[in-house]
């Protein structure tokens, strides 16, 4: 089922991201109200999206903004990981596939694919991902670090795990994840 928003009249990618992160921030406070529990304990907020079946989440504080899945373009000699570039207005970005990247299978391109642009350091990178889903906000304390049984070395871009109303949200240390 795929979320709807209306675009604002400006179009701009900006107004764009603003407009679905201040959505999904009022469903969030619709629909899942987290107390903070003790004081002094951390709230984290991320921005989720589906590979395949499973929910990850990315911290909004590295979210630049969120575009249609489109418009990629191969560059020869590139990691497997790295479908291409796109130009994000006059800026040359690459754009990792993280169904590549994490060993999944590859899916036909469809229209609820994005490409999520994260800002790591000095670093502009984009993520395809299968669908965006919201914003979510709520305490530190809810998020569980992985167990050394269950993934590998290699799957060291997992920061942990999150459990909110029965879903798991893995939660990706994004350094890791891209820049490996």
């Amino acid at each position: 089922m795929a979320e709807q928003f209306s675009l604002p009249s400006s179009g701009l990618a900006e107004d764009v991201l603003a407009r679905f992160i201040e959505q999904a921030q009022q469903e969030v406070d619709r629909d899942v109200t987290i107390s903070s529990g003790a004081e002094g304990e951390g709230m984290l907020q991320l921005v989720t999206f589906r590979l395949g079946k499973e929910e990850y989440g990315v911290d909004i504080q590295s979210v630049q903004e969120i575009i249609r899945g489109g418009g990629i373009t191969e560059v020869p000699g590139a990691p497997p990981h790295v479908s291409g570039v796109i130009n994000l207005r006059g800026k040359i970005i690459p754009v990792v596939d993280l169904r590549r990247r994490f060993s999944r299978p590859e899916i036909e391109a469809n229209e609820e694919q994005r490409i999520v642009v994260v800002e790591l350091g000095e670093k502009r990178l984009g993520m395809l991902v299968d669908s965006v889903r919201q914003v979510i906000q709520f305490s530190t304390s809810l998020v569980e670090e992985m167990p050394e049984d269950a993934t590998t070395a290699e799957a060291s871009y997992i920061r942990g795990m999150g459990k909110l109303d029965g879903r798991l949200i893995i939660i990706l240390n994004l350094n890791r994840a891209l820049l490996l």
